[in-house]
């Protein structure tokens, strides 16, 4: 089965976190569901290199990555995902969307309200108490 390795970035900003929807997809397990920015490490680049580009690849924003959080591996029926994730601060709640159909501010308490991909429940459920 294929691996995948991505980094994803909780972005909080003014105490809110922001959460970015999927677009359709074929896989009906990650299609339209909420989850971390974020995505696959290029060739050289740190963790925190690849937060940074993807965050503003994918929402047109600068971020601070500030710390590790956790790490979760998750089995998708056609791949197993390893996703590390950073607490990231931004200086505005400004964003452009490029991949994703919607985004959310939410407080700790409102997370659990979304529907989640699979692999990032983990982290939202951490956050929750964090």
């Amino acid at each position: 089965m294929k691996s995948v390795e991505v980094v994803a970035a909780i972005i909080i900003y003014e105490n809110k976190i922001l959460c970015v929807q999927r677009g359709e997809s074929k896989l009906s397990y990650i299609s339209k569901k909420y989850e971390f920015p974020g995505g696959k490490m290029e060739i050289g680049e740190t963790k925190s290199e690849t937060i940074k580009r993807e965050i503003y690849e994918e929402l047109n924003m600068q971020i601070d990555v500030q710390e590790e959080f956790m790490t979760v591996t998750h089995q998708y029926p056609d791949f197993i995902l390893t996703m590390h994730s950073f607490i990231c601060k931004c200086e505005s709640a400004q964003l452009t969307l490029t991949e994703h159909i919607d985004y959310k501010w939410r407080q700790k308490n409102e997370l659990e309200d979304l529907d989640w991909a699979a692999a990032d429940i983990p982290i939202m459920k951490k956050l929750m108490t964090y």
